[in-house]
């Protein structure tokens, strides 16, 4: 018999993060339950809560967590090619953390609460302003670009894009024109 492994708190941390980004992405904020959270992570949902606080506190992390995914994405195609297009094309490959791009949408989706959607405004800003920093787009382009990328990441999200992707004329159409500038 293998002697199981003692995860830190940390550890564990990252493990019900990890599966909070899943349930979040699935079933949104509204409709994911705390102990459906820990069951994925494979702990009691009081610990869930001890790590966390709150449901609230657990899904602005996996916002964030999210949010911090795209900024690193970024800063890693930027120190090669500090361009949109670099920045694009690492955008592109992310498809393939379809369930970070979910959680930025649940994230949108949640805006109402007046405390999701503060954190959501503040992380959108800080990825509109690093990618102006990292490229030096004018306002225009960044705004383009981002645009451009919140269109494919809905079409990520509607399975039209990405592995897996159910093929749609018209999606196909939209993804030949990305590269045309």
């Amino acid at each position: 018999m293998t002697p199981k492994v003692r995860l830190t708190a940390k550890e564990r941390g990252a493990e019900v993060l990890e599966a909070a980004v899943r349930a979040f992405a699935l079933s949104g904020y509204e409709g994911t339950k705390t102990d459906e959270i820990a069951r994925l992570a494979g702990v009691s949902q009081p610990y869930v809560i001890r790590l966390f606080g709150t449901k609230q506190e657990l899904f602005l992390a996996a916002v964030r967590s999210a949010c911090e995914r795209i900024e690193q994405n970024f800063r890693e195609a930027a120190a090669e090619t500090p361009e949109l297009g670099a920045l694009g094309a690492s955008y592109e490959r992310m498809f393939a953390e379809r369930e970070v791009l979910l959680v930025l949408l649940q994230g949108f989706s949640a805006s109402g609460d007046p405390v999701i959607g503060d954190c959501v405004r503040e992380r959108f800003g800080r990825i509109y302003t690093l990618v102006r920093e990292l490229t030096g787009a004018s306002p225009r382009q960044t705004r383009e670009f981002l645009s451009a990328g919140m269109l494919l990441t809905v079409m990520s999200a509607m399975q039209v894009l990405g592995p897996n992707a159910i093929p749609m004329p018209w999606a196909e159409e939209i993804q030949k024109t990305f590269g045309e500038d």
